[in-house]
């Protein structure tokens, strides 16, 4: 395992070099692709960077959102977890095999489909994907994109409702996003491989730290409950150890894998504070990340498509370790 990751955050938490870390941050960020970043703490700023309020879209982190987003149907019974693809009578291009069509919704959320059919877009870990037909949903973690994407249109058939309009009334108006607009959202199909396209969000740094302070307040708005508690514990905590996730789907060593969510695995050398906490990541240097520890939320952006990028290596090597120094 690269180690690379775990000695800069161990090093952000030595009292010589805090101070000497965080003082370094607005460089660090200067020298790379940020486009913009935002720290809360105790849900008030302590640190920001760029503009806040430029939106794009934000990749892959969009799968935490859609996350989120069936927490208050799963509560309200419009959803349930249990029910099978083929219950549903949900395919694809070309046929689901018969041993695909006996996942379920919850494996789909775990990214444990075992469903390996072509997604409409690509950017994830099915070149690693075994063959079709070889394995048992929920045994098998893969990260693949066709289980995101069909989570979208199942949202939509079993709730009755339009997927950003259901996003803007359950979540973006109750905790008052800023710059959440429909129109600007984006549903994209580039491989036109499958019916299930992806959908994408378009969104502002601050309304991505807001999201992410709502997780940190455990759905909770005001006094009022937009995502359930118990739907955000389940949906946060580790399903998929670091070790699996390592094996079948690499990504940042030690990162683990909730209800899409990736998760800072206890078992691996994070240091103490990060234990418990949970970051959505999207390609070119999209994250939301929560430190309940730290009541911490970290709202990190790269405004893309384009040449810009910012690795994931760098977030977490370079830019998490100063970030913890702040606190």
């Amino acid at each position: 395992m690269d180690r690379r990751y775990f000695l800069a955050l161990l090093a952000a938490t030595s009292t010589a070099s805090a101070q000497t870390m965080a003082d370094s941050l607005p460089q660090i960020l200067a020298g790379g692709d940020t486009s913009a970043m935002l720290v809360l703490r105790s849900g008030k700023p302590v640190f920001s960077y760029g503009d806040l309020s430029q939106t794009s879209y934000i990749a892959s982190a969009r799968k935490s959102l859609v996350s989120m987003l069936y927490g208050p149907a799963v509560a309200r019974g419009a959803i349930r977890l249990g029910r099978t693809l083929a219950e549903m009578r949900f395919d694809d291009m070309g046929g689901l095999l018969p041993l695909e069509r006996t996942a379920t919704i919850r494996d789909l959320l775990m990214a444990r489909s075992g469903v390996y059919h072509k997604a409409a877009n690509e950017g994830d870990a099915s070149a690693l994907a075994p063959p079709r037909g070889s394995i048992r949903p929920g045994s098998y973690f893969l990260y693949n994109n066709w289980d995101f994407n069909a989570l979208g249109t199942i949202y939509e058939r079993e709730t009755g409702r339009d997927f950003y309009k259901a996003f803007e009334e359950d979540i973006a108006q109750p905790v008052g996003l800023r710059d959440y607009r429909i129109a600007e959202q984006a549903i994209r199909n580039d491989t036109h491989l499958s019916d299930h396209p992806a959908r994408h969000f378009v969104l502002s740094t601050r309304d991505m730290s807001t999201l992410g302070q709502l997780m940190l307040q455990k759905g909770q708005w005001e006094g009022r409950s937009v995502i359930p508690v118990d739907w955000v514990t389940t949906t946060t905590a580790l399903a998929t150890p670091a070790t699996e996730v390592a094996r079948t789907s690499p990504f940042i060593p030690g990162l683990g894998y909730g209800w899409l969510w990736w998760i800072f695995d206890p078992a691996s050398d994070w240091p103490a504070p990060l234990k418990g906490g949970y970051t959505a990541s999207g390609a070119f240097g999209q994250f939301i990340t929560v430190i309940p520890r730290l009541d911490m939320v970290i709202a990190h952006k790269v405004v893309a498509p384009s040449k810009l990028n910012l690795p994931p290596e760098v977030y977490f090597g370079k830019i998490l370790p100063a970030v913890l120094a702040l606190a």
